[in-house]
């Protein structure tokens, strides 16, 4: 991709995250300070182009024009679709959103229509569902074992699957691999919170993680610039299908944000929900610095995990709870 092009892409997502007018101060720092970093990383002037975007100056059509091949803009829509799913299901503004950019990208709207239903199937995933993916037994605990608070090993086998998972999910191309993450995120602070006696539901979670510092929207913009950077989206351009990036950024971001979200889960919930916000946030900043490191380990069983992951039975499992 061109420096241009990536730029267009890179505002299609500033555009749809903001398309519902509902993001706060929080999660808007959060996009301000990823298209920070991302600037730091790549000869293109981030945080310039969100300010143009935030006040007007670039607006969707333009950033519409810029993108001439159809695989280029069929990827467009679906970083869109994505980050406008990425905080829950769509909005009336964000539907009208979508429409408009059907409309400026020249797509088939049989085509866009089913694949916006497709990411609504995942990203309203129930919390409560099974762990997807998980090899052996799903439940903490031995099978069988009395209910109960699970030892802690349990934890940390459950924490690291999950983790392994999103970091692989990140090596692969396809726009539907990053938008099962926080689907799967929530899906292991649900069982966290059971696990210690809680029933929670999907406020509760998103309330929690937003406490904790990880805004779903900021989330999901910062896993698309990691994977621009890391080039990925280029084997979709290239018709590449299911082949396997390097062990990139993106990959090392998604491992660590799970791995943290799961042990801050455990001490929140063991301590019975006392952490405030800023012992919340400490807490994650730390284990999220800790998890970077724990990534290198993990690397061959990342890149393992995603050869013989089976998207569509992974996002079908999310699906039926």
């Amino acid at each position: 991709m061109t420096p241009e092009q990536t730029r267009s892409l890179v505002a299609i997502c500033l555009l749809a995250a903001f398309a519902d007018g509902n993001q706060g101060a929080d999660e808007r720092d959060h996009v301000r300070k990823v298209a920070e970093s991302l600037g730091r990383e790549v000869k293109i002037d981030f945080i310039a182009l969100y300010q143009d975007v935030l006040l007007g100056r670039f607006g969707l059509e333009a950033a519409a024009a810029e993108l001439g091949e159809p695989n280029l803009r069929q990827l467009a829509f679906e970083l869109a679709v994505g980050v406008c799913e990425a905080d829950g299901a769509l909005d009336e503004r964000e539907k009208q959103f979508l429409e408009r950019l059907t409309e400026f990208l020249g797509l088939a709207r049989p085509v866009a229509d089913s694949f916006v239903r497709e990411a609504e199937a995942v990203s309203a995933a129930p919390a409560g569902g099974a762990l997807a993916g998980l090899p052996g037994r799903d439940a903490f605990g031995p099978a069988g074992a009395a209910p109960g608070v699970p030892a802690a090993e349990e934890f940390e086998r459950i924490i690291l699957h999950a983790a392994v998972l999103n970091g692989a999910l990140e090596l692969l191309p396809q726009s539907m691999a990053s938008m099962a993450i926080i689907p799967l995120q929530l899906r292991l602070v649900y069982r966290i919170g059971k696990a210690h006696g809680y029933e929670l539901d999907r406020g509760h979670i998103k309330d929690f993680l937003a406490a904790a510092g990880v805004g779903m929207t900021g989330q999901y913009v910062e896993q698309l610039g990691r994977r621009l950077i890391g080039g990925l989206f280029g084997k979709v351009l290239g018709g590449a299908g299911r082949a396997v990036g390097s062990q990139a950024t993106g990959s090392a971001f998604s491992f660590a944000t799970t791995w943290a979200i799961g042990k801050v889960a455990v001490q929140y919930y063991a301590g019975g929900r006392t952490l405030d916000a800023a012992a919340l946030k400490q807490t994650f900043s730390g284990l999220f610095e800790q998890a970077k490191g724990l990534q290198a380990r993990y690397a061959p069983e990342i890149a393992e995990r995603a050869r013989t992951l089976d998207l569509k039975r992974l996002t079908d499992e999310l699906r039926g709870g």
